[in-house]
């Protein structure tokens, strides 16, 4: 029996924007290796300038990689019938303000080759399906509140009928009913069989539709899986003492251990949050400073 491949699969994915001078270099991102199976929501999640943005270009066949490689439905990213197969929701809604919505929907419906009773049947169905008024449906999109273009801008990625559905910031701008409403599209859009890949950098976002997720952080993965797993994980942060004395370096990391401490190495102790926290909030009501207590 064929194993079913991957609907997304990346291996050492890495892009490096170039400067004039080596240091002007951006790399954005680093070895990013994903698996996203068919059927299921996924979710990059990370703040501005993590390299979401990125990851999805590359995956689209729009840039191409530095380094690694990337497959779609199976196929090189970029591959001309794979693309066929796609549905791309970018963060703006670069639509054509002089048109309406059915408008424009024919005109991308035709891009596909459609023929005029296929595009009517289409334009009607994909402008039900993202709820939008039939009221405001002949107006121009110029006129159009955030919400309603961001509707028409889904339609026109669901006009093909795409496997798989790729959103670069589906909720933006948009205010918490118009946020709710996207959510339960792309619910639909599972039910239905689709496969969802999109980005935030808002928890809320995704906490509430996505089946797995990573949180991508200056261009590389630091987490990986359900997000109800991720939620478990302890908080540790990375505390770096420089020029100290050496009694105060021995006194950080005995408060390391003894905060259960993973990692440690001499003046860089890995510590639990919570518990160096409570050690120094003790301190100061002790009346002592750290220095202090390193002597004590």
């Amino acid at each position: 029996m064929v194993a079913e491949f991957a609907a997304i699969e990346t291996r050492d994915l890495t892009k490096i924007y170039p400067g004039f001078w080596k240091s002007q270099q951006v790399q954005a991102l680093t070895n990013l290796n994903l698996r996203v199976r068919q059927g299921e929501i996924f979710g990059l999640l990370g703040p501005n300038g993590s390299g979401k943005t990125t990851a999805i270009k590359l995956l689209l066949g729009l840039i191409n990689a530095t380094s690694g490689e990337a497959l779609v439905m199976g196929q090189q990213a970029g591959d001309q019938d794979t693309r066929r197969r796609l549905g791309y929701l970018p963060e703006e809604s670069y639509l054509y303000r002089f048109l309406n919505a059915r408008q424009t929907m024919d005109f991308y419906a035709r891009l596909f080759n459609m023929n005029r009773s296929q595009r009517r049947q289409a334009v009607d169905y994909y402008l039900d399906f993202v709820g939008l008024d039939p009221a405001v449906r002949g107006r121009r999109i110029g006129t159009y509140s955030k919400g309603q273009t961001r509707r028409v801008a889904l339609a026109q990625a669901l006009l093909n009928n795409p496997d798989l559905v790729i959103m670069d910031e589906p909720t933006s701008g948009l205010d918490p009913v118009g946020m709710l409403e996207i959510k339960n599209m792309i619910l639909r859009l599972k039910a239905a069989g689709k496969t969802v890949l999109l980005s935030s950098h808002q928890l809320a976002d995704v906490e509430d539709v996505c089946d797995r997720l990573v949180i991508l952080y200056r261009g590389r993965v630091e987490l990986e899986g359900a997000l109800s797993d991720l939620l478990e994980v302890k908080d540790v942060f990375q505390l770096e003492a420089r020029q100290v004395s050496p009694d105060l370096q021995v006194k950080l990391l005995e408060m390391a251990k003894a905060g259960g401490a993973e990692g440690i190495q001499t003046g860089r102790p890995r510590v639990r949050l919570e518990d160096l926290f409570k050690k120094l909030v003790d301190a100061k009501r002790r009346g002592e400073t750290v220095a202090q207590s390193s002597r004590g």
